[in-house]
């Protein structure tokens, strides 16, 4: 069989089959074809030496806050994912009823990566974190309002 990639080497942890061991990944079609103690690197059209790296399925993050631009908090998911190996970011209220479209259109459809979304009680979200400024976004209660955060949802 022909592969179009094959990374060699690396330590394969994958804890979802139990493994946690050297081996050899092959990627055909964009999908893992096989997973071998050794597989021949000429039945593939391009090599990755994974030696002394851990190779294992995409990582969720848990908690982050990826609504780059609308808040002070929040990182470029795409960017981070490409340095980290995340592959879905949970984000953790970033955004409120009174902007989540905003975040939605803008960056989760945008995003390469998988981003799912808690939705914020705060109708404005996170606001307000700076070196000199910080405000917590229910700092002010008439901004938690439980009818528009389920309306938005």
């Amino acid at each position: 069989m022909q592969f179009d990639l094959l990374i060699k080497g690396g330590r394969v942890i994958d804890p979802a089959s139990g493994l946690d061991a050297p081996r050899d990944i092959a990627v055909a079609d964009g999908r893992i074809a096989a997973i071998e103690a050794t597989i021949d690197s000429e039945t593939a059209g391009e090599v990755v030496d994974a030696s002394g790296c851990i190779v294992t399925p995409g990582l969720v993050d848990l908690h982050s806050h990826v609504y780059w631009g609308g808040t002070s908090l929040g990182v470029d998911a795409d960017r981070l994912a490409a340095k980290s190996g995340t592959t879905t970011f949970i984000d953790a209220g970033s955004a409120g009823a009174g902007n989540f479209l905003g975040f939605r259109r803008h960056v989760i459809e945008r995003s390469k990566v998988r981003i799912l979304a808690y939705v914020n009680i705060s109708f404005a979200g996170i606001f307000g974190f700076a070196e000199t400024v910080s405000v917590g976004e229910c700092s002010d209660l008439r901004l938690c309002e439980p009818r528009e955060t389920v309306a938005a949802v």
